[in-house]
């Protein structure tokens, strides 16, 4: 019993990696084995050089993909050795076809994304906001509503780098309002993520398992605008109601920017249907969407001569130089360039967590975990738990774990991890790809410990939306009859 306990911890703390993909625990029980502790101890190294990603300036993604392969290398050995290769054979495969949906859907949205920041949008959005000459606080509160509504489309990583962008070119200098705004805009870009299967790659990810359709996830909106709402507020206070000096900044959309848009909300409409009416999974919806975008990019450099022809007419006419050189440089519009300009290094991360510690799963360490947290405690506790842990962790695991438990719970608790997990994140500068990526573009404005000084408030609205959720919802907590 003593030494169950004292394997029981190192499971709790490592199989929260394991991922969707994993199908079920593997035939042979490598809890208790050399294989298995090495298998650990591989991750744990693997994991720390991630976490150290921005002392050391190793790409996260590099010591995952080598310790994927360690680990399943031994467990191969393993399975041959038991007579059973082709057991971790189909295990493996399984894994790598659930990764590969996340992987394309997310490689389609990260493509629009890129072809809109290429056509200017969002330095259109940004050049706009600058212009209007917003006091400190107005700007506070705009950046923040912008990031809450923009990121269920956008995703929180892209929109919080945009707002950034923007705090950063209008407050040039002013590191305290810098550091509170990265914090609003972070806070509010999970929030708002978290009522959106496209928000954040964990409710894309309980999205594309199935236990929530598409509409669901709006009933997570009040907790999550609670969420946002309560430290802002509070850290409003700290902002000084001043005008920052006006800058005059001048920006033209690119043709067809507009269009692209447009092709991008009939991308995500068509993933949806492809879910919702013909049960079918969203990649494929998101791939067709792909397609839309590459006749787009076709139409737009088959026209581009006589597009230019015309806009030198005119610039001649009006003796406009400057326009004339610039038109001297206007580049094709390629669809290609745009998907390699994805951020691959998130893309192989994710497979790194994926494959790697499937592989710890599949050894039966996600089986512990799920004793631990679902039948020993209260689902509602194990939740918001779990939301906290990920403000350490990253969410990302924190949801490939329950998924992968698959615990019998009831529909409001399915909806209450979404929650926690996509916001948690907020509670520390570490804890989101929208903090971690706001440290770098914000670097010595926007730091962990300016984080932490308002992790106090943070956590009041974590808690607040988890109490709102389950006063709104509560008739969803009764299925199953589970507490």
């Amino acid at each position: 019993m003593q030494k169950q306990k004292m394997l029981l911890w190192p499971a709790l703390l490592l199989s929260l990696f394991a991922p969707a993909a994993n199908a079920a625990v593997g035939a042979v029980d490598l809890t208790a084995s050399l294989t298995g502790f090495i298998a650990l101890g591989v991750f744990v190294l693997a994991y720390a050089l991630v976490m150290a990603e921005e002392k050391i300036h190793l790409r996260k993604s590099k010591p995952v993909l080598v310790a994927a392969g360690i680990i399943w290398a031994m467990i191969g050995w393993q399975y041959v050795q038991a007579g059973m290769p082709q057991a971790s054979e189909a295990a493996f495969r399984h894994t790598l076809l659930e990764f590969a949906e996340l992987m394309l859907f997310l490689l389609v949205a990260m493509t629009y994304i890129n072809a809109l920041e290429e056509r200017r949008v969002f330095d259109v959005l940004r050049s706009w906001m600058v212009r209007k000459g917003f006091s400190y606080r107005q700007l506070f509160w705009l950046t923040g509503i912008l990031s809450f509504f923009i990121s269920p489309i956008a995703d929180n990583l892209t929109t919080a780098l945009l707002m950034c962008a923007v705090v950063m070119k209008v407050a040039e200098g002013d590191k305290k309002f810098i550091n509170l705004c990265c914090i609003n805009i972070v806070v509010a870009a999970n929030a708002g993520g978290a009522f959106s299967p496209f928000g954040d790659i964990t409710t894309l990810m309980v999205w594309q398992a199935g236990l929530l359709n598409f509409a669901e996830f709006l009933v997570l909106f009040v907790p999550s605008l609670v969420n946002y709402i309560i430290p802002a507020a509070l850290m409003s206070l700290a902002v000084e109601n001043r005008k920052p000096a006006a800058i005059a900044e001048d920006i033209e959309l690119k043709r067809g920017a507009l269009r692209i848009l447009m092709l991008f909300l009939l991308t995500i409409a068509t993933a949806v249907a492809f879910h919702t009416v013909l049960h079918l999974p969203p990649v494929l919806g998101m791939m067709t969407g792909l397609g839309y975008l590459q006749f787009f990019g076709y139409f737009l450099r088959v026209t581009l001569p006589g597009s230019l022809a015309r806009k030198r007419a005119m610039a001649e006419r009006e003796g406009d130089m400057e326009r004339l050189r610039s038109l001297g440089q206007v580049v094709p519009f390629d669809v290609f360039s745009r998907v390699s300009r994805a951020e691959w290094d998130t893309l192989l991360f994710f497979y790194g967590v994926v494959m790697c510690v499937g592989g710890l799963g599949f050894m039966g360490y996600l089986a512990m975990m799920s004793d631990v947290l679902y039948t020993q405690w209260d689902a509602t506790l194990a939740n918001v738990a779990l939301g906290i842990i990920s403000a350490v962790i990253d969410n990302i695991p924190v949801m490939f774990a329950v998924l992968t438990m698959q615990p019998e719970m009831s529909h409001g608790h399915w909806l209450l991890i979404t929650l926690t997990a996509g916001v948690g994140g907020s509670l520390l500068s570490i804890g989101s790809a929208a903090g971690v990526a706001l440290m770098g573009q914000a670097r010595g404005y926007y730091t962990f410990a300016g984080h932490l000084k308002w992790m106090p408030v943070i956590l009041l609205g974590y808690i607040a939306s988890i109490l709102v959720h389950l006063w709104l919802n509560k008739a969803s907590f009764s299925v199953f009859g589970v507490s």
